[in-house]
């Protein structure tokens, strides 16, 4: 099967996994690979990365900046649905996969690439999001998976495979722990991180100091939405990846959006996975602030009932399915009047609301006082509260009888 394949698109990030798959993919199938590396903010030298691929044998190396795209493409819409999953992990690289392997796609379809392989290992939750979305886009793709394939079962033996070719790495053995970056988060996962008892070194966070060590000083910021985008920040309009990068930068000087998580993969296991997500973590709470005002009750439940299932299908890898396109259509109907403007306290790794405002909002001063009013008749309330007793009054006397 080998000698079929004679050019591949590697999804490459310089990292240890496909430093040493470009190498392997050489050797094994004797074939040209060019690689994709995209920039979704991960704040990594990218020319260091294109000239690691050439230096490795890539025989193309493509760097492409992609990081408004994936905010308003992809960080927004998620944002939008509350989206979260079990209650605690906001999606970080679950919403960069499908943009960088549809672009992959893209790519290998300009090369005429026989076929396309990424760095994910056959446990993760990545095989799965890459390959349903080279499938969604063409069902013929070949998919080269080498750690479905090849002997080098640890990332230990990856090192010493990077060492025996001269492959430049950035991972060591003093920090055996796999990082995953992008504008919306940086996750790290497996070596020292596999005993869920083990408190994450203090040394491992990237984007965020320690609340302990965060200013004494309260920041107040407010955020301005529209149609439930975020589009200012104090004021100031900004474009999708600049508001988000100004809010990780608040978030993460004020400890925010740490988070350390055992999850349940879509293969089965439960995993360990430490995260920073600090401006991810600002704006969610600052949405559903706008949207306390300005949505409809009914339509809130009904949505709310959906994030479960819209989390579910972003982290199991279905971006480009049709019950995706389904739900984002329902629930960007819901956002419509989610307009107006938050406001909110930043202060050692918490994140509260203090205010909320809308030319659209739902809040009417006049029936919530609890001062004189004329527009609401309380004694209405008997009567609904009356209605509304009346299955469990039957239910009472069936039991009295």
């Amino acid at each position: 099967m080998s000698d079929q394949i004679k050019k591949v698109v590697l999804a490459y990030s310089g990292g240890l996994d496909t430093s040493v798959i470009l190498k392997w993919l050489i050797e094994t199938y004797h074939c040209e690979v060019v690689t994709f590396s995209a920039n979704i903010g991960q704040d990594e030298d990218l020319d260091q990365i294109r000239e690691n691929a050439f230096n490795t044998g890539a025989s193309k190396a493509y760097v492409e900046d992609l990081s408004e795209t994936f905010v308003k493409d992809y960080v927004f819409p998620a944002f939008r649905a509350n989206a979260i999953y079990e209650g605690q992990y906001l999606l970080g690289t679950s919403l960069a996969r499908p943009l960088i392997a549809k672009r992959q796609m893209e790519i290998a379809k300009i090369e005429a690439a026989d076929a396309v392989s990424h760095g994910a290992t056959g446990k993760g939750n990545d095989q799965v999001r890459f390959e349903l979305t080279y499938f969604a886009m063409d069902p013929h793709i070949r998919i080269i998976a080498p750690w479905r394939e090849w002997r080098l079962t640890s990332r230990t033996a990856l090192m010493e495979f990077a060492s025996q070719h001269g492959i430049k790495v950035p991972t060591t053995p003093s920090k055996p722990y796999s990082s995953d970056a992008n504008l919306l988060h940086i996750s790290y996962e497996g070596g020292i991180l596999e005993d869920p008892w083990a408190a994450p070194p203090d040394d491992i966070y990237t984007l965020s100091v320690s609340p302990k060590d965060a200013p004494d000083v309260h920041e107040f910021l407010e955020i301005a939405f529209e149609q439930g985008n975020p589009v200012a920040v104090n004021g100031q309009t900004l474009s999708p990846a600049a508001l988000l990068r100004e809010l990780n930068r608040l978030g993460g000087r004020n400890g925010i959006g740490r988070a350390d998580i055992v999850e349940n993969r879509f293969v089965g296991m439960k995993s360990r996975g430490v995260y920073e997500t600090p401006g991810g973590t600002i704006l969610r709470a600052a949405h559903m602030a706008m949207e306390s005002i300005t949505l409809d009750r009914e339509v809130m439940h009904l949505r709310d009932s959906l994030i479960p299932k819209y989390a579910e299908i972003v982290y199991y890898g279905f971006w480009f399915s049709p019950e995706m396109r389904l739900l984002q259509n329902l629930i960007d109907d819901t956002q419509k009047n989610v307009c107006g403007v938050v406001r909110l306290e930043l202060y050692k790794g918490n994140c509260r609301v203090l205010g909320r405002k809308s030319d659209r909002s739902l809040y009417s001063v006049d029936f919530a006082t609890f001062e004189d009013d004329s527009v609401y008749r309380q004694k209405d309330a008997e009567g609904f509260i009356r209605l509304n007793a009346l299955r469990l009054r039957i239910q009472n006397m069936l039991k009295l009888g």
